[in-house]
C-alpha cells in the first residue's frame, strides 16, 4: 500500500509539473493546444491526490503500523472516526488534504469557467498548478505520508487526546476548504492582471468560490471556537491564539471583498482596492496555513514541529505570492482605475467603503498582535506577546462602529440619499433599538456596568430590526405586485434575490452572535476553589455541589472526576460530571505512568438559551501516585494484564478516599446564540451562494434537448448517405 500511496503522489507531482509548463507555454506562445493539455491535466491531479489520501484513510482505518504516520498517530484502540480523522492531525496529513483539496475546488472552477476568460484561465490555471507543485512537492520530498518503519510496532502511539473531540471531523477540512478555495480568486485575479482583462469578468466568474471560501472558513472558526469551549479545560471559547487569528485574518479581508466587490460590479468602483483584497486574502491564507503547521509561534493549537526546509520553503511561497501581487497591481495601476467617484457622503457605496476600512483595520490589529512577538524579539532581542486585553482594546471599538454600519447601510440608497431619506429610514430600527436598550439598562444590572456591552446590544438590535424591516417591505411589494400570500411572496423574494436577501440573514445572524460574544465576554463568573466530598460553590444563583468522586479505567485512558448536584435559585436542577482522562502510552510497563501520559479535559456543561453553566475539575492524585509506585516496586514490570488490574486497584482506592479536587466553575451569559448566530449565518451564506433555480432548470433542458437531437442527427447522416 504503501507503494501504491508513493507512486501516486509522485506521479501527481509529475502532472502538477506539466500542467505548470503547458499553461504557461500555452499563454506566453498563444498556443490554444498547450494551455488546453494544461487544462486537462487539473482532473488527473485531482484523481492522483484523491487516490493517494484514500491510500492513506486505509492504512489509518486497518491499523497499517508500517506507516510511519500511522504508528505514530493512532493506535488499535483509537475509535474508528478519530482514526480518520488522524490522518489530518499529521504534518503529511494535512499537507496532502491541502494539495487535495487544491486540486478539487481548481477542477471545479475550471469547469465553471468553461468558454468564459479565455485569455485569464491559462494563466489563472498556471497559477493553481504551482500551488499544487509546491505542496505535492512538500509532501514527496519533505513531508511524505507514506515512509514506512524498518520494525514494525505492535501498537502505535494514539491520537492526541485534544484531538478527540467530534469537532476534529470536520473543523480542519473546513479551514482547509476556506484557505484553499480563496486561492481561486487568487489565481485569477492574477490572470486578471498578467493579462490586463481587468474588468469585473473575472470578479463574476469567481464570486461564489470567494463566498464559499468566507463560508467554509466561517464554519472552520466556530467549530474551533466550540473545541476550546468543551475541550481545553479554561471555560473560554477564544483567547487570541496565533493560530485562531491566522483564520481570522482572510475571512476578515474576504468578508470587505465580498460587500466591495458589489460596488465595482454595479459601479464599476474599487478595482485597486478589491484586487488587493483578494490577493492579500490570497497570501494570508497561505499564511495561515504556515502557522498552523510550522510553530513558529506558541499556540494551543499547534500539535506539529516542522523541520527548517519545510518552513523555508512557506516562508518563500508567502514572499514570491506577496512580491508578485504588490508588482502586478502596481504596474497595473493605470488599468485599475476607477470608472465612478463617489457622489455623495451619505450614499451606500459611502457606508460599504466604510465598512471595508474597518474591516480592513481589524484585520491589521489582529496581525500586528499576532506578530508581535516576532516584531519585539526582531528589535530587542526578547520575545513578548499581547494578551487578550491588548486585543480587546482596539478590537471592541471597531466592532462598535462595524455594526452601527451593519445597521445604517442597507438602508441608504445607492449614489446618493438625503439626510430626511435617511432619517425617515432608519427611525423605526433604531426607536425599537434604543427602546430596547433602555428597558435593558432598567431591568438588567449587569448592563448598568459596561456601557460597552450595553452599546453593542442596541446596535445589535437595531441591525435585526433593520433586516427584520428590509424583508417585510420586500413582502409588502411582492404581495401588492403579485396578489400572493405571505409565505409565497417572502419565498419568492427571496429566491429572486438570492444574493441580496441571503445577505440579510447572514446580518442577523451575526446581530445574534454578537449578542453572545458581548454577554459570555462581559458578563461571565469564573469561580476557582478545591472542595471536599459535600461541598458547595455559589456563584450566579447557582449551587453546586461535589456529590461524590468518579473513576474509569478502559484500554485507552484513566479516568478521575466528579458527580455535581446543581441547584439554581434553590430549585434542584439535576446533575452532571466532569472528569479528567490520562492516556498513556500503550508500550508503558508500569502502574505509576498511567498516570503520567497527555492528558484531556471532559468539561460538564449545562448549555440553556440565556446561560450556560461550565465545570472542570483537577483532581489531587497526590494520594494515590504513592500507591502505584509501591504496586510498581513490588512487582517490576508488569504484563498489560496485571498492570490494568494494578491500575483498576488504584482507581478504587481514589474513590475510596478521595481528596479534595480543585474545580473551576464558570457561568457564562448567552454562549448558545454564539453558536445560534453561527448556523444563522451558514444558512444565510448557502442561500447567497445557491446558484438561481430559474436559468439552472433552463441549462438542462437545454443539454436534455441536445443529448435528444444528437441521436436524430446520426439518423439523418445515415439517410443521406
Amino acid at each position: 500500500m504503501a507503494t501504491v500511496g508513493r507512486s501516486l503522489l509522485f506521479i501527481a507531482f509529475s502532472v502538477s509539473v506539466w500542467g505548470l509548463i503547458t499553461t504557461v507555454a500555452g499563454s506566453v506562445t498563444g498556443r490554444g493546444d498547450l494551455a488546453a493539455s494544461g487544462r486537462r491535466s487539473m482532473p488527473v491531479l485531482m484523481a492522483l491526490l484523491v487516490g493517494s489520501f484514500v491510500v492513506l484513510e486505509i492504512a489509518f482505518l486497518g491499523d497499517d503500523f508500517s506507516f510511519q504516520v500511522v504508528a505514530t498517530h493512532s493506535s488499535t484502540t483509537t475509535p474508528v472516526l478519530y482514526k480518520a480523522a488522524a490522518a489530518w492531525s499529521s504534518q503529511e496529513g494535512s499537507l496532502l488534504l491541502w494539495a487535495m483539496l487544491l486540486s478539487v475546488w481548481s477542477t471545479l472552477a475550471l469547469r465553471v469557467v468553461r468558454g468564459r476568460l479565455a485569455e485569464v484561465v491559462p494563466v489563472a490555471t498556471a497559477v493553481l498548478f504551482a500551488l499544487a507543485a509546491v505542496f505535492v512537492g512538500m509532501t514527496v520530498f519533505l513531508a511524505n505520508p507514506f515512509v514506512t518503519l524498518a520494525q514494525v510496532p505492535v501498537e502505535g502511539t494514539g491520537l492526541n487526546p485534544l484531538l478527540r473531540h467530534a469537532s476534529m471531523m470536520i473543523h480542519p477540512p473546513a479551514l482547509y476548504s476556506g484557505y484553499t478555495l480563496f486561492s481561486i480568486p487568487f489565481a485569477f485575479a492574477i490572470g486578471a492582471l498578467v493579462t490586463r482583462r481587468l474588468g469585473a469578468d473575472w470578479l463574476l466568474a469567481t464570486r461564489r468560490f470567494a463566498l464559499a471560501a468566507w463560508l467554509a472558513l466561517g464554519i472552520g472558526i466556530l467549530l474551533g471556537a466550540r473545541w476550546s469551549y468543551t475541550e481545553l479545560g479554561w471555560g473560554g471559547y477564544w483567547a487570541w491564539d496565533a493560530v485562531e487569528n491566522a483564520a481570522l485574518l482572510p475571512w476578515l479581508l474576504g468578508t470587505a471583498y465580498l460587500h466591495s466587490a458589489t460596488i465595482q460590479e454595479k459601479r464599476g468602483m474599487l478595482k485597486l482596492w478589491n484586487v488587493s483584497l483578494v490577493l492579500g486574502a490570497g497570501v494570508l491564507s497561505i499564511l495561515g496555513t504556515f502557522l498552523v503547521r510550522s510553530g513558529i509561534l506558541s499556540s494551543i493549537h499547534a500539535f506539529v514541529e516542522p523541520g527548517a526546509t519545510l518552513r523555508w520553503t512557506f516562508v518563500a511561497l508567502i514572499v514570491i505570492e506577496l512580491v508578485a501581487s504588490v508588482w502586478l497591481v502596481i504596474s497595473r495601476r493605470g488599468q485599475l482605475k476607477t470608472e465612478h467617484h463617489l457622489d455623495a457622503i451619505i450614499s451606500r457605496e459611502s457606508f460599504f467603503l466604510a465598512q471595508n476600512l474597518v474591516l480592513v483595520g481589524l484585520a491589521f490589529v489582529v496581525m500586528w498582535g499576532t506578530f508581535f512577538p516576532l516584531i519585539s524579539e526582531a528589535i530587542t532581542g526578547t520575545k513578548s506577546s499581547v494578551g487578550p486585553p491588548w486585543f480587546d482594546q482596539y478590537v471592541g471599538p471597531l466592532a462598535l462602529v462595524l455594526v452601527a454600519l451593519m445597521g445604517i447601510g442597507p438602508l441608504v440608497a445607492w449614489r446618493r440619499s438625503g439626510l430626511a431619506e435617511l432619517g425617515r429610514s432608519i427611525a423605526r430600527p433604531a426607536g425599537i433599538a434604543i427602546a430596547f436598550g433602555v428597558l435593558l439598562y432598567a431591568f438588567n444590572g449587569d448592563v448598568r456596568g459596561d456601557v460597552s456591552a450595553l452599546v453593542l446590544f442596541v446596535l445589535a438590535a437595531m441591525v435585526g430590526c433593520t433586516v427584520l424591516q428590509e424583508f417585510a417591505r420586500g413582502v409588502r411589494a411582492r404581495r401588492a405586485m403579485a396578489a400572493e400570500p405571505t409565505a409565497k411572496a417572502l419565498a419568492q423574494l427571496v429566491r429572486r434575490n438570492r444574493r441580496r436577501y441571503g445577505g440579510y440573514v447572514v446580518h442577523f445572524g451575526f446581530a445574534v452572535l454578537l449578542c453572545g460574544i458581548a454577554a459570555s465576554s462581559s458578563f461571565q463568573r469564573v469561580t476557582e476553589v478545591p472542595l471536599k466530598v459535600g461541598q458547595s460553590i455559589h456563584t450566579r444563583g447557582y449551587t453546586v455541589t461535589y456529590k461524590q468522586p468518579t473513576a474509569a479505567v478502559n484500554a485507552e485512558r484513566v479516568s478521575l472526576g466528579a458527580e455535581l448536584v446543581v441547584t439554581h435559585n434553590g430549585k434542584a436542577d439535576g446533575t452532571f460530571d466532569t472528569s479528567k482522562s490520562w492516556y498513556p502510552a500503550n508500550q508503558t510497563p508500569t502502574v505509576g505512568d498511567a498516570f503520567a501520559g497527555e492528558t484531556e479535559t471532559d468539561v460538564g456543561l449545562r448549555a440553556g438559551p440565556l446561560r450556560d453553566l461550565w465545570a472542570a475539575v483537577e483532581p489531587d492524585t497526590s494520594t494515590i501516585l504513592p500507591i502505584a509506585e509501591r504496586l510498581d516496586k513490588k512487582f517490576g514490570n508488569l504484563t498489560p494484564i496485571a498492570r490494568a488490574v494494578g491500575i483498576a486497584a488504584v482507581a478504587r482506592a481514589y474513590l475510596r478516599n478521595p481528596p479534595p479536587a480543585t474545580f473551576r466553575v464558570v457561568v457564562s451569559p448567552m454562549v448558545t446564540w454564539i453558536w445560534a448566530g453561527g448556523i444563522i449565518v451558514f444558512f444565510g451564506a448557502l442561500i447567497a451562494i445557491w446558484p438561481p433555480g430559474e436559468p439552472v432548470r433552463r441549462r438542462l433542458r437545454h443539454a436534455v434537448r441536445r443529448r435528444l437531437r444528437r441521436p436524430v442527427a446520426r439518423k439523418r447522416k445515415k439517410v443521406a448517405s
